[in-house]
Order: structure tokens, then C-alpha cells, then sequence
């Protein structure tokens, strides 16, 4: 299987490829002001890529519940340099944009990006499909319940989110988001399909997804999956601290791969690399 990302080509048969998560934002709940300098960016990307991450994904916009939205010009300011910066100096590695804004899409890929990490799969900004079709940019659809910014930061107030089955409805939408974009003239090469843990999901619902998460491969599209440092995590360790989720983060890792995950997204690389190619090694063992 290969996932077709502009004029990039990964392949994704072998362990599940590493994304790196780079977060040119103030305002992320786990990282957010730490890359806010290009230099610091760069930086970072580049110690990702040497701890083995196969993609980076940058984004200028925090996705976190009850964040506000970043207007495009502000995106773009944040995050440009870094994918200028990052495709001069590392050709090779595919690069992310994660936004929902075809403006700041279109960008990051006239930047050097090949892929584009939209958390609406498509719903938000109608321009994206027509981007993606024109340019054969690779594409993650993810599944979202409510708008960042219009979510509560805590669900548990409020009342947690009602599925009847949390699995069943989230391949439900994806399938037909998939059908949607086939439609726009987008090619089923260049999609990724996303679950979306901890977007509109409370802690259990998470975990049912993780337990469940081979169901997803039945939709026929790599499936990238991006738990790192996530709050249900931290309610299964009572751990408040994203920085100190480490271990949970690596126990979903295992989870996913051993699933059949294809791409998993995370912000410590070197330790989900060991764990991606142990858990590889495991289920190709006879």
C-alpha cells in the first residue's frame, strides 16, 4: 500500500511510518510556545527526522478543545518559514500542513508541504476538496465532533458526547466523507483516514476506538491515528500533566500497531519508534 503525496510516494507496507508533531502555536495543550521561533522549529523537526520520524507535521493553529481559531495570515506567518526552512534542508521527508484552511493549504504546499492534515475532513473550508484535487496534495480525513473552538475544555460538565457505537458511527462518516471526496475528482491514492481520538470522544469512547481499532481497516485507506499525550490517556493514569503521559502515549502506540495502524502521529519520536518497530517485529513473527 502506498499513500500518493504530490510527487512524493510513501509506502506504507512495512512498520507504521512516524509523524512528528511540530506545533508552531502559543497556545497547544501539550507543546505549545516551545517552536514558536523558525530556528527552534527547524531545530526540532530536524531532531525528530534523526530520532526517526518518516513524516512532520506542522501546524500554526492549535487544535485543543475550547482553542480559538487562528486566522489564515497568521498561519501562514508561523508555520512558512519552518516548511521553507525544513524542505531546503531535509528534500526528502514528506512534509504536513495541519490546518483546515485551504488558504493557508495552498501555502504550505507552494512552501514545499505534500500533505495536508485537515481535522474536518473537508467540512470546514469547501475550497479544500478543489486545492487537493488540483494539486494531488496527500490528504488525512479525520473524524471531528463540533469545532475546536467550540468545544468545552472539559466534556465531563457539560455532558460527555452521546454515540450508540462510537466505532460504527465514526466509520459511518468517514466512508461517506471518502465517497464525498472521490467525487471532487481527489484520487483514493492521495487519502488517509483518521479517527480522531479525543476530538467530540470522552475517555471511554477513546478507548473503545483503540480496542476496536482494526474495524477501521475494513474502509480499504491507510489509517493514521494520533493519541499522543491525550487527555484520556491522562484520565486512565490520572496523570494531569500531557508532559507526563509518556508511558500511556506508548502503550497506544503498541495497541495501534499491533491493530494494523499505518501512520501513527506522535510528539516523542525516538521512544515510538522503538515501540512501532518492536510491535512490527512481533506481528510478523511465525
Amino acid at each position: 500500500m502506498r499513500w500518493e503525496c504530490g510527487e512524493q510516494s510513501i509506502e506504507l507496507s512495512g512498520p507504521p511510518k512516524i509523524m512528528g508533531v511540530l506545533n508552531v502555536t502559543p497556545d497547544s495543550f501539550s507543546d505549545g510556545g516551545r517552536f514558536m521561533e523558525p530556528d527552534a522549529a527547524v531545530q526540532r523537526a530536524h531532531q525528530m527526522i534523526a530520532d526517526g520520524a518518516d513524516i512532520v507535521d506542522v501546524g500554526g493553529e492549535s487544535t485543543r478543545p475550547g482553542a480559538n481559531a487562528v486566522p489564515a495570515d497568521e498561519q501562514i506567518a508561523r508555520i512558512l518559514p519552518v516548511i521553507r526552512a525544513l524542505r531546503e534542508t531535509r528534500p526528502t521527508v514528506p512534509i504536513s500542513v495541519d490546518t483546515r484552511l485551504a488558504h493557508v493549504a495552498e501555502a504550505a504546499l507552494q512552501a514545499g508541504a505534500s500533505i495536508i492534515n485537515d481535522v474536518s475532513a473537508l467540512e470546514y473550508d469547501i475550497a479544500m476538496g478543489k486545492l487537493v484535487a488540483k494539486t494531488g496534495a496527500g490528504l488525512v480525513l479525520m473524524h471531528m465532533r463540533g469545532r475546536p473552538e467550540f468545544r468545552f475544555a472539559d466534556p465531563t460538565t457539560h455532558g460527555p458526547p452521546v454515540y450508540d457505537d462510537v466505532v460504527a458511527e465514526i466509520k459511518t462518516y468517514l466512508q461517506n466523507r471518502l465517497k464525498a471526496v472521490l467525487t471532487l475528482g481527489i484520487d483514493a491514492s492521495r487519502l488517509v483516514i483518521d479517527p480522531g481520538f479525543g476530538f467530540g470522544k470522552n475517555p471511554e469512547q477513546n478507548l473503545t476506538i483503540l480496542r476496536r481499532l482494526d474495524e477501521f481497516v475494513e474502509l480499504e485507506r491507510p489509517l493514521m491515528v494520533g493519541m499522543s499525550r491525550k487527555r484520556f490517556i491522562g484520565a486512565a493514569l490520572a496523570e494531569p500533566i500531557p508532559e507526563q503521559r509518556l508511558y500511556g502515549s506508548l502503550a497506544c502506540v503498541a495497541a495501534a500497531t499491533l491493530a494494523g495502524a499505518h501512520i501513527i502521529r506522535v510528539h516523542d519520536v525516538s521512544e515510538s519508534f522503538q515501540v512501532v518497530r518492536t510491535c512490527a517485529a512481533i506481528r510478523g513473527a511465525h
